[in-house]
């Protein structure tokens, strides 16, 4: 019988679980760590997943791809990417359809195949760890992540062959962990740095009951930027000592951020901590090095803003749950970032207790949505109901280019809602549905999502039709719109599909070509 995981796909490190009996059990890949890189790397004709993955990125910065969470539902256009452009050593083109395409290997992948080939290899850490196939999955995604962003999660897996379940928020799958590890009552604050983004969620447990309610964050704020704090202080401490300006050599631009980020981890663990970079570049006086000694302190001082800008999402998650940080009984920390010492101090302080410490903060996510799966089996009993939210308003255009929330965000999911509208002109036979997610009161400052038209509306002076719009949102937190004219009864329907994104038909060729190389894998080996 094919087993179901729970994955967390991270920006850094992703992870995988299942059910060992009542127990949430971490699966090591097939190095044996319980965590992986979230790294692919294109050499000599080869395609690396993982530490073989990681260990390119110096020798070969221009084919090893990383924080590809980052990109996932992305335009090239979108201000975040051109920051993120400078950034990565390797290169990014713009797609027909304005989506992001990565080079390397001498080939084209959209971000959904890049964390494909990173899905494939924990299946297949999974089936070998079982001794099973494995063919469905819960995959946990940032709180924040729009519709666009689930679904091209959810392509990604259907890439590597596997179908998923249900797509559920990384705080929420912690707080599924700490709920089954401690069997507590009271209000949570899930806490949720990574690699690439923060998410905080504000929820209550009550006798197996999980209520969401509320969730903020920011998808472009995680343990990257903190990197890149350190880098950007080294690249600007070369160019005043040597007057030598680093940032477009790639080679030793890869140096450089593999070198921040150990120390910036060795920072969490000791006082002081040395860089050095020999070779970093080599000129007519001779060869260039970068040595520097940095405290905790001076690193803190680099990021403490950054780590303040996640206590202002605190303060608008928990005002959006109508409470105050003296009603909050636990908080649990998730996700590698967490493990400086400046964020638990501020984290500490803010909400005036310790955060919890008894789940690995790199496990914990993947570990509750092993125990989603549980559920989805039909296991799981003491986990009886999951009310998750949905972090965005979504509504439609109205006159005047204002827009009308239908679905407030936090709203628990599922949910279904029906608001009524009416025409703008007489004898208006055609009235135009444009749904946007988003919180502006002007419709061109939020995301659109889908439009569609209702059509033969009866003949009637402006403001007599009335038109039933209805918004249905699973708890996938994915998006039906239907409209309804209560005069003729027609109705148009529209499950919301991303306005940019893989079309059917390219994701079937995608796979389609995956399924022809690992047949090809195998015909290899057999001879």
């Amino acid at each position: 019988m094919s087993e179901v995981i729970g994955i967390d796909l991270g920006t850094t490190y992703s992870c995988v679980a299942y059910m060992n009996g009542q127990t949430p059990t971490v699966i090591p890949n097939l190095e044996g760590s319980n965590t992986t890189p979230s790294v692919v790397s294109f050499a000599a004709g080869q395609r690396l997943v993982g530490l073989p993955a990681l260990r390119q990125a110096i020798t070969n910065p221009e084919n090893t791809i990383y924080s590809v969470k980052r990109l996932i539902g992305k335009k090239y256009d979108s201000p975040e990417m051109a920051e993120l452009r400078t950034k990565f050593p390797y290169k990014m083109l713009e797609a027909p359809n304005g989506d992001i395409l990565i080079e390397a290997g001498g080939e084209l992948y959209t971000p959904q195949e890049i964390s494909a080939f990173i899905l494939g290899y924990l299946k297949q850490c999974a089936e070998n760890y079982l001794g099973t196939s494995v063919e469905e999955a819960i995959i946990t995604v940032p709180a924040y992540f729009n519709d666009h962003q689930r679904q091209a999660t959810k392509d990604a897996a259907a890439i590597c062959g596997l179908k998923v379940l249900r797509i559920i928020n990384e705080p929420t799958a912690a707080s599924l962990a700490y709920g089954f590890n401690t069997r507590k009552n009271g209000r949570v604050a899930v806490y949720d740095l990574g690699g690439g983004t923060f998410d905080v969620t504000i929820l209550e447990i009550q006798d197996g009951v999980f209520h969401i309610l509320s969730t903020s964050g920011d998808t472009f704020l995680g343990g990257d930027d903190f990197d890149n704090r350190l880098m950007a202080w080294l690249l600007q401490e070369f160019q005043r000592e040597h007057g030598i300006d680093l940032s477009q050599d790639k080679f030793a631009l890869q140096r450089i951020k593999e070198a921040a980020e150990k120390a910036k981890r060795e920072l969490s663990f000791t006082p002081e901590t040395e860089i050095s970079l020999p070779f970093i570049c080599n000129t007519d006086r001779g060869s260039l090095h970068i040595r520097k000694k940095i405290n905790r302190s001076f690193l803190e001082q680099l990021t403490a803003d950054l780590v303040e800008r996640t206590l202002l999402i605190c303060e608008q998650a928990l005002k959006d749950a109508h409470l105050n940080v003296s009603r909050i009984d636990e908080v649990i920390l998730v996700g590698s970032q967490t493990r400086m010492p400046l964020v638990k101090q501020m984290v500490s302080q803010y909400f005036q207790r310790q955060p919890a410490a008894r789940i690995n903060p790199d496990e914990i996510v993947a570990m509750g949505a092993a125990l989603q799966a549980s559920i989805n089996k039909g296991q799981g009993r003491d986990l009886v109901l999951l009310l998750d939210v949905t972090p965005f308003s979504l509504g439609i255009e109205t006159e005047n280019g204002l827009f009308q929330k239908i679905i407030e965000r936090n709203t628990t999911i599922p949910a279904r809602k029906t608001m009524a509208f009416t025409t703008v002109e007489n004898n208006q036979r055609r009235v135009r549905i444009h749904v946007l997610q988003g919180e502006s009161p002007m419709a061109k400052d939020n995301k659109s999502l889908a439009t569609f038209d209702l059509v033969g509306i009866d003949p009637a002076p402006a403001g007599v039709p009335q038109i039933d719009v209805t918004f249905e949102i699973d708890a996938d937190g994915l998006l039906r719109v239907s409209a309804r004219d209560t005069g003729t009864g027609r109705q148009q329907k529209i499950e919301i599909k991303p306005s940019a994104g893989l079309l059917p038909e390219q994701l079937q060729e995608i796979i389609e070509r995956r399924q022809q190389e690992v047949r090809s894998r195998d015909e290899e080996g057999l001879l």
